[in-house]
């Protein structure tokens, strides 16, 4: 996907979840920002070299094991400094053990800690290149969207195209995960392209009109809920 005449945005499904990893960089500078690598990072660092990339961020979403265990291999290879909201850290360290041992995967070789926290707000930037970071907890506590003001939306496992990411997981709110999405994403300009971790891409304006969980938070909330609708 070229969004513009500088910026490229590419995905890749990997692992057995099937989550999108997506690349995204700037074909002038050639930098950019690898955000959920979550498995197969040798695929992850091919696309990145096709596209012309040096990856300089591994910027997560959040820290469930299918958008984290690529995550060592990309960065050991590329020295790309690792972003994840700090209140996903003890999920990191330990809440994709579990999962690992039953999908028979090697525990001792898990995610490295992050370099830096991300928080509402923050800047990912490199050369020609700004993402900003939208915390949106409810799927997990420190789960955020990153944004792009070319129109862009990497929403996680917050936003999915006629859905949204599962609250019954430890750490999990339904309640937080609507207010994220209904308060923090579809405010967003309606024309946004959402670039989920999971399933097609979709936009704004289609799942303020169609995605049937919003639609259901709309008609519990009443009238009270039409402001930001009409934004």
């Amino acid at each position: 996907m070229e969004v513009a005449n500088e910026l490229m945005v590419r995905g890749i499904v990997v692992g057995v979840f099937q989550e999108n990893c997506w690349v995204i960089g700037n074909r002038r500078t050639g930098e950019g920002i690898c955000i959920d690598p979550g498995d197969q990072p040798d695929e992850v660092l091919a696309l990145a070299r096709d596209m012309g990339i040096k990856i300089k961020y591994i910027a997560n979403s959040h820290a469930h094991i299918d958008h984290v265990m690529g995550v060592a291999g990309v960065h050991a290879a590329t020295g790309a400094k690792f972003l994840l909201h700090e209140s996903d850290l003890d999920l990191l360290r330990n809440g994709w053990k579990g999962m690992a041992r039953q999908l028979g995967l090697d525990v001792s070789q898990g995610p490295p800690d992050p370099d830096m926290f991300v928080k509402d707000g923050d800047i990912v930037e490199v050369a020609g290149l700004r993402l900003r970071t939208i915390t949106t907890p409810g799927h997990t506590p420190g789960s955020v969207s990153y944004y792009a003001e070319e129109g862009m939306l990497f929403s996680g496992d917050t936003l999915f195209r006629g859905s949204i990411g599962r609250t019954d997981l430890p750490g999990g709110s339904m309640e937080q995960e609507m207010t994220s999405i209904c308060e923090r994403l579809l405010v967003l300009p309606e024309e946004t392209i959402v670039l989920p971790g999971h399933m097609e891409e979709t936009t704004v304006a289609f799942e303020k009109a169609h995605n049937p969980f919003v639609l259901e938070w709309q008609r519990r909330a009443g009238d009270s809920s039409q402001a930001w609708l009409e934004q």
